[in-house]
């Protein structure tokens, strides 16, 4: 193991880490880092006896990091080298290494802060860059500086491809060591990129059956989640039928830990294996034998919106520094070759490293963490990114509504129940579910539920969604053939270590029948508050929310038939109108009145239904944005009433109203006099009686007439001239006559209305009624020409112009012409300056 890269680098590690109280190690992928460093660095003076805990990002990669050092020490694991994952602790008094993922460092630090007999935390693969990790190492950054003197508390900070500058600066400008050279070469070949609607399974399949005739050894194909690797696993099996040396092998996170073993061990002599992964064989593991890398490019992951509360998968493009440490899989034990279905020119597009978590993730879990450790604020803490500021805020909110946080001038308060919440390891929401449940007698139903939630879906292949199928499977296994067994003996473990941690928690059998179903919907009601569901309508899978978003069956569901439900799993991509509902149970209403009394509100609503098209007032009972009961209101304010019709004729417009042609002018005269002054840049005594301003002021000029409408036919008997004439004060409606008149009296005496929906206004006249008239009509005081539309006997225009004086000097010689040709027995003159004007075809004689 000594010729491992790194360990050119390990004198000056430890040179370093006896300087200075942080350090930061880069050495590319295969270079030995989690396999030498700890060993290397147990005996060093300064840890003086001291424990190292070393922090792997996954439950696999911890248990095989562990077993792979004690087996360089030749002992068994759980002496000099143990761990320490979910449901599973193996140390002893001899303990020096601690391998554990990254929330038990949180539980340890919250625990005892000073972290007693721990000299060296060591954050391996931190590029990964999980909400934990960088939970851990601010934690960590407290407790070196104002908990720790002596002996202090040394830092280590390793990965391949992370900004060492960024962490550095992080930690006080800390020394970096970097190791350089990967183990063994490994040459890229890239393809070309998946289109936006192509299936990427047939292009890998091509691509590994490809690599198997070309290269030797083992072959890593990194796909984003398990759908895709069941997929691929079909159609390689299909392709590879008949091939005895070739084993299939898949690898992800929900596993059964005896497959996941079974994918990182060596092949059997003689064969060769593919192992088919996610995300999770990108960092830490080894895995025997393998030499070809097929990277498709994508991974899944989940990301937290805000503005919905809710948690989706997204499927995105890898980063650079993702597609580095997928590539020196292939160069951890021999030369190799990565197969990358993307061009080159497209890798140089992809983001230098991938999101942090902390940015796309549900913050409730730290918003609970900060309480236990008493921060107010979160920049109190060193942050590589900071936390989003208002995902921080939802997340404190949820756990206000559990009931684990109160906020007074001091700041945000950790209450009892909070604290309880806080020693359960699992989501806030969870450990609410579990303590509620351990207090109404329901303990061993709430441990069973968190741990379906908690695990993948124990049911193969069933699209139905009601949770009460996979209870059964506790009792009975046999109750569905399409069980996942290995899914089920871990959820049987996590329910019953679930259950000997709220054992010491106070109980009291309050309810009656705790094996009944109903009692599953309450349960997950209190995790999943903001996920009470409401059908819409009387039948179909649609439902709403009481967080005011939509959920759906992606098909027929058993669960339809429920007019209430609670929804504990969701998913689909954020651009989908509704969010596809993966796992939910019926609620039974009568439950929402007696145990969820908390949840509910009455508010007294004035809302127009549509349907009857009339203003309906009643008081509603209402849990979030869902309605569950409501009744008839038989008083109602005055003022909240015109309000609320104000409200409809805001939305649904000005067009509600009784207009007229004639009150559509007066308002076009209005604001034509008000824009003119506008323009001079003056004042205006004109008001704003735009639609816009008549509508942001409903509630001044229109809401004291509307006591008698209560239907929409109402709004037609408004005397709508007589309510607006109160908007113009007088003098006004004296001078609106005087400079914006209605008509204009032309030399015939003939009184011509004047078209104010135009800009300018227009005046529509014969051209005959203007003979002997040299100047263009003007209003306003003589500030704006009329627009003149010049009419033929057929009362067509022939012109329009606002200098009435230059068309007799033009074009009038060349309309006349015209005009002749078509009206011969009318008058048009040589010189209509000098000609008398008329209403006839000729003028009287």
């Amino acid at each position: 193991m000594h010729d491992l890269p790194v360990s050119a680098v390990i004198p000056e590690l430890k040179q370093t880490l006896a300087a200075a109280p942080c350090a930061v190690l880069q050495a590319p992928p295969g270079a030995g880092k989690t396999t030498l460093v700890p060993l290397a660095l147990l005996d060093a003076d300064w840890l003086a006896g001291q424990k190292i805990i070393l922090l792997e990002p996954r439950r696999l990669a911890a248990r095989a990091a562990a077993e792979r050092l004690a087996q360089l020490l030749g002992e068994p694991v759980g002496q000099t080298v143990g761990y320490r994952i979910r449901l599973e602790t193996r140390v002893s008094q001899a303990t020096r290494i601690e391998v554990v993922t990254e929330g038990i460092l949180q539980r340890l630090l919250q625990a005892d802060p000073e972290l007693p007999g721990v000299g060296l935390v060591i954050f391996d693969e931190f590029h990964e860059r999980s909400l934990d990790a960088d939970l851990g190492l601010a934690l960590c950054r407290q407790t070196q500086q104002y908990l720790r003197d002596q002996p202090p508390l040394k830092l280590l900070v390793m990965s391949a491809t992370l900004d060492a500058e960024a962490i550095c600066a992080l930690l006080d400008q800390a020394p970096l060591v970097r190791s350089e050279g990967r183990q063994y070469p490994v040459e890229v070949r890239y393809g070309a990129a998946f289109r936006p609607s192509e299936f990427i399974e047939p292009r890998v399949v091509q691509t590994v059956l490809q690599a198997l005739a070309d290269e030797s050894g083992s072959l890593l194909v990194f796909l984003p989640g398990t759908a895709e690797i069941r997929r691929v696993q079909a159609q390689l099996s299909e392709a590879l039928q008949g091939r005895d040396d070739i084993q299939l092998t898949p690898l992800y996170g929900e596993l059964d830990f005896t497959e996941q073993r079974r994918a990182i061990s060596p092949a059997e002599s003689g064969q060769r294996k593919v192992v088919l992964a996610t995300r999770i064989a990108e960092t830490s593991l080894t895995i025997e034998g393998i030499r070809v890398v097929v990277d498709a490019g994508l991974s899944r992951e989940a990301a937290f919106d805000p503005v919905s509360g809710m948690t989706r998968l997204h499927t995105r493009r890898v980063s650079r520094a993702a597609a580095e440490q997928r590539a020196g899989r292939a160069g951890r034990l021999q030369p190799g070759v990565c197969y990358r279905l993307w061009s080159a020119t497209q890798h140089e597009q992809l983001a230098a490293q991938t999101e942090p978590e902390m940015r796309q993730a549900d913050l409730a879990p730290l918003a609970l963490q900060l309480a236990q450790w008493g921060v107010q604020q979160a920049d109190d803490l060193d942050w590589l990114d900071p936390p989003p500021v208002a995902a921080l805020q939802q997340g404190r909110e949820l756990l206000q509504r559990l009931g684990a946080l109160s906020r007074d001038e001091r700041g945000w308060q950790l209450s009892e129940h909070g604290r309880a919440m806080a020693e359960l390891p699992m989501h806030p929401r969870l450990a609410h579910m579990l303590l509620r449940g351990q207090a109404l007698g329901l303990g061993r139903l709430a441990c069973r539920l968190a741990a379906l939630i908690g695990e993948r879906d124990l049911l193969r292949g069933v699209e139905d969604a009601d949770i009460a199928r996979r209870l059964m499977l506790f009792d009975d296994p046999k109750a569905e053939p399409s069980v996942d067994r290995g899914a089920l003996q871990r959820a049987r473990q996590l329910a019953e270590q679930w259950q000997r941690l709220i054992e010491r928690q106070p109980s009291a059998e309050v309810v009656s029948e705790p094996e009944h179903e109903h009692w599953q919907g309450l349960l997950l009601a209190l995790a999943y508050p903001d996920r009470i569901a409401q059908r819409r309508g009387e039948s179909g899978s649609d439902y709403r929310l009481a967080n005011g978003r939509s959920a759906a069956f992606a098909q027929v569901d058993s669960l339809q038939q429920q007019r209430w439900l609670v929804v504990a799993s969701l998913g689909g991509h954020a651009s989908q109108r509704s969010a596809r509902i993966f796992l939910a149970a019926a609620l039974d209403e009568v439950l929402i009145h007696s145990h969820l009394a908390e949840l509910l509100d009455s508010e007294d609503t004035l809302a127009w239904d549509a349907r009857t098209e009339t203003l309906v007032a009643e008081r509603q009972c209402k849990l979030g944005a869902l309605v569950v009961s409501r009744e008839p209101l038989t008083s109602i304010d005055p003022a909240q009433r015109n309000r609320a019709l104000c409200a409809v004729v805001r939305k649904q417009g000005l067009v509600l109203l009784p207009w007229t042609p004639a009150l559509r002018q007066w308002q076009a005269r209005i604001a034509l006099l008000r824009q003119l002054d506008l323009e001079a840049g003056q004042s205006s005594d004109w008001p704003d009686l735009s639609d816009q301003a008549l509508l942001d002021s409903l509630e001044d000029w229109l809401a004291p007439y509307l006591d008698r409408v209560s239907r929409l036919s109402h709004f037609a008997n408004l005397d709508l001239h007589n309510i607006l004439a109160t908007l113009l004060p007088w003098p006004l409606p004296q001078r609106l006559e005087e400079q914006a008149p209605t008509h204009w009296t032309v030399p015939t005496g003939s009184r011509i209305r004047i078209d104010y929906s135009e800009h300018p206004p227009v005046l529509a006249v014969r051209l005959q009624e203007l003979f002997g008239s040299a100047d263009t009509p003007r209003i306003a005081a003589g500030r704006l020409a009329l627009k003149l539309h010049l009419l033929s006997p057929a009362q067509r225009p022939v012109q329009v112009t606002q200098d009435l004086a230059g068309f007799w000097r033009g074009s009038y010689a060349e309309v006349k012409k015209d005009m002749k040709g078509r009206y011969p027995k009318h008058y048009w003159p040589d010189d209509p300056l000098q000609a008398e004007p008329t209403r006839r075809a000729k003028p009287r004689v």
